[in-house]
């Protein structure tokens, strides 16, 4: 358990991060739990720096006293190189987004899958996981496709535009998980799979603001489907709007966002962050965005 007279400064390194919920969240749960803890975005495109000068940052970080940093795009795997030791979930996932800074040593962590673990858990209590459609393979439909075979998903389809990276990630993630069946597939072969899948899980940019639309025919989802989207600018995309109407339950993006920074905020802490009241915070950050836009 940490000690709660210690100050904690952390950072969140990334290609334009300024506008990131994070750090708020991060110092919002800091305050409520009477902790000194600053949260600093450093964005490399106001830098103008590379992705490969990740290494250098944590360095710097260390120099300065820094507790940790979370990563995102794009130096979730450049940061790898740079660390001292790494979860053995992280490694499997070739990917870190949170490093702690422990007795000058770098420790790297992936909360993308743990946060979206306890999403589930937490905002689809008692979902069928027989069999489970998932749209996009890139980064962080990795981190969740991982999740998901955790939490016992005993079938996974996984579509991807890219055939060729579907099919690399069915064949790793089948290697970590023997007991599951992944399977790389086509967005031709929906209308076959959604009928036979418990749930659908998105996991691509559609439904962004910059990029508006659902990802599937939503005449393919039925309210027996449970439906999970991990886009939350807007918390209510088209998608969650769309499978809500149509009587399925739905887990908004936000709880992947919240629980991915919930664990980041005990590896650095040693602290349990509450979930539900860093929700309720998170909530009131995406409305006052939505009504300042």
């Amino acid at each position: 358990m940490s000690n709660r007279t210690e100050s904690y400064l952390v950072g969140l390194v990334g290609d334009g991060v300024m506008p990131s919920l994070t750090p708020p969240m991060h110092e919002r749960e800091g305050d409520v739990q009477g902790l000194r803890y600053l949260y600093r975005p450093i964005d490399l495109t106001e830098l103008g720096l590379p992705g490969e000068s990740v290494g250098d940052l944590l360095r710097s970080a260390r120099n300065l006293g820094f507790n940790g940093l979370n990563i995102t795009h794009p130096c979730k795997q450049l940061v790898l190189q740079h660390l001292d030791e790494v979860s053995a979930d992280a490694r499997r996932l070739g990917a870190v987004n949170t490093v702690v800074i422990q007795d000058g040593r770098f420790v790297g962590h992936n909360t993308d899958f743990s946060g979206f673990a306890a999403a589930l858990s937490s905002g689809l209590p008692g979902a069928r996981l027989d069999r489970v459609v998932q749209l996009g393979a890139g980064g962080a439909g990795s981190a969740v496709a991982y999740a998901l075979l955790t939490a016992g998903v005993r079938h996974l389809d996984l579509v991807d535009m890219d055939a060729a990276r579907g099919a690399a990630r069915a064949a790793e993630l089948a290697g970590f998980f023997p007991d599951s069946t992944v399977v790389a597939r086509t967005t031709a072969e929906l209308p076959q799979l959604m009928p036979l899948a418990d749930g659908l899980v998105h996991c691509t940019p559609v439904g962004m603001a910059a990029h508006p639309g659902v990802p599937l025919d939503l005449d393919l989802l039925a309210a027996r489907h449970w439906v999970a989207d991990i886009v939350y600018r807007p918390i209510e995309t088209e998608l969650v709007r769309g499978a809500r109407a149509k009587g399925c339950e739905v887990l908004d993006g936000g709880r992947m966002a919240v629980g991915q920074a919930a664990d980041a905020f005990r590896i650095f802490t040693g602290l349990e962050a509450d979930p539900d009241r860093m929700r309720s915070h998170f909530l009131e950050l995406v409305a006052a965005e939505e009504v300042a836009a």
